[in-house]
């Protein structure tokens, strides 16, 4: 089936002519079954101009030459969604998980990444993503447990990840200015509403329902470069604890005369200035307790670890805790004392708190020797049956191909306000999981003009199957005929 444009006025500029075909395309071809193609032979749609652009479909060789307004029980279209596809090459709203979102010139989800929302590799029995979850909840569920002889931590691992910018960015005091807010490292549905960059966005919301000991487990996305070890979809556990003061104390010497809070005090490396240093000193040893017998209860009483001091907006002190692992020192998560101002925001300001966050993809690479973060994805039966085991603590992952890779490498021309991010997830939409690493191979400045140009080599590699060198073409014309529109560069 080959959609075209039939006839255009002189006015028509090319990318009004590419968002109909690619409307008629992804509607008519996509959602109404070819049996039906007979009712829409010929499209009658508004564009910005003036004039009326007649679409033309070919079907089986046959040119159809009706021509039907679009009313029909089988297609529904309204003139202002078609203005905006037309105009944008773009539907005016997205659908998540059921529901519509406005787009606006801050949307950057695509199709591809949209395919996995609702997924929740975390929740999938006998999955790596889920495994791991599960050893971590158990620790806790053990390790803490209130006077009742229930766990104290309670986990949370169905929460929506389509959250407000609020939510992911303001309710943990990230700054206006912070370079975690760019439009190029997030996914946003629009202005107002994003794909949630990482757990802490509930943080805020769970504290303010009352809860002071949680777990929150989710998929998070970010736009990131390709390969063996990043994808725009990864999971992460976030654990939050908080103290009153009866609670921190109540085990300690002369506990009743001490404080969780002071007025007037400077802010310094060790402390917030709202906290007295013997309430924050006793929060750090349990929270580095807590975590140093977590992380030996995934990879053995014997794993050296050490503590490395950080920043992040939501936590002072921060610490990262790295692992000697093979031989290297690798980080394997974020922690510190929560901002007490995120606590007061939230209706618990009379207590202090720690939180900490953690991959679970890359605790799962480590201890399963997954090698490539794109078999989380795979639904081979030869990945999946590999973790349906009794025990699969002692799994260690055999890989089941070994297919060549495929090289092919494309330069252009970069405009002023080119972002990386964006070709890679260009890439992954045209590709999808075929392409396992993009790399930036040439970085050229010319001397006289000052353009500048990337050249990048895109890795085919399939899971599953040799690639011929004719399917991989096939892709790499398209991405080289698309990018110009799709990024404003050109091809050199």
């Amino acid at each position: 089936m080959v959609v075209e444009l039939l006839s255009v006025d002189d006015h028509t500029s090319s990318e009004v002519k590419m968002a109909a075909t690619r409307l008629v395309a992804e509607v008519l071809i996509n959602r109404v079954p070819s049996s039906a193609c007979t009712l829409f032979p010929k499209i009658l749609l508004p564009s910005s101009c003036s004039a009326y652009h007649h679409i033309h479909l070919k079907h089986n060789r046959c040119v159809l030459h009706q021509t039907y307004q679009v009313q029909s029980r089988s297609v529904h279209f309204s003139v202002p969604s078609l203005q905006n596809k037309l105009e944008t090459g773009h539907d005016a709203e997205i659908e998540i998980l059921g529901k519509q979102y406005p787009r606006d010139d801050f949307t950057t989800v695509t199709p591809k990444i949209l395919s996995r929302v609702g997924v929740s590799l975390q929740n999938q029995n006998h999955h790596p993503i889920c495994l791991i979850k599960e050893r971590i909840r158990d620790f806790f569920y053990t390790a803490f447990l209130n006077r009742r002889g229930n766990p104290l931590f309670s986990i949370y691992d169905h929460l929506s990840p389509i959250v407000t910018t609020a939510q992911n960015f303001d309710s943990v005091l990230v700054p206006q200015d912070h370079i975690t807010r760019k439009k190029g490292d997030n996914y946003y549905i629009n202005r107002d509403m994003m794909l949630r960059a990482h757990t802490s966005a509930h943080q805020h919301d769970l504290v303010q329902c009352g809860l002071d000991c949680f777990l929150v487990a989710g998929d998070v996305y970010r736009r990131d470069e390709i390969d063996s070890s990043h994808y725009p979809v990864f999971h992460q556990m976030e654990g939050v604890r908080l103290y009153t003061k009866h609670e921190l104390f109540e085990k300690c010497k002369g506990g009743s005369h001490l404080e969780l809070f002071e007025a007037n005090s400077a802010r310094t490396d060790l402390k917030q200035e709202t906290h007295t240093l013997e309430a924050v000193k006793l929060v750090e040893h349990d929270l580095k307790d807590t975590l140093i017998r977590c992380t030996q209860h995934l990879f053995g009483k014997d794993i050296e670890t050490q503590w490395v001091e950080t920043t992040f907006p939501f936590t002072h002190p921060s610490w990262e805790l790295e692992i000697k692992f093979h031989g290297e020192w690798l980080e394997t998560l974020g922690c510190g004392i929560m901002e007490q101002q995120l606590l007061q925001s939230a209706g618990a300001g009379d207590k202090i708190g720690y939180a900490f966050g953690l991959g679970l993809d890359r605790l799962a690479m480590l201890l399963f020797d997954i090698p490539d973060i794109r078999l989380f994805w795979s639904t081979d039966e030869r990945f999946i049956s590999q973790f349906q085991v009794e025990d699969p603590t002692s799994v260690k992952f055999k890989p089941f191909s070994s297919y060549p890779p495929v090289y092919q490498d494309i330069a252009f021309w970069l405009p002023t306000d080119y972002e990386s991010n964006n070709f890679y997830d260009f890439v992954r939409t045209m590709a999808g999981d075929l392409v396992e690493n993009v790399q930036l191979i040439d970085d050229f400045t010319h001397p006289k003009t000052n353009r500048k140009s990337h050249c990048y080599r895109i890795t085919y590699r399939s899971m599953d199957k040799v690639l011929t060198l004719e399917e991989i073409n096939e892709i790499q014309d398209r991405i080289r005929e698309q990018v110009e529109g799709e990024l404003s560069v050109q091809v050199r």
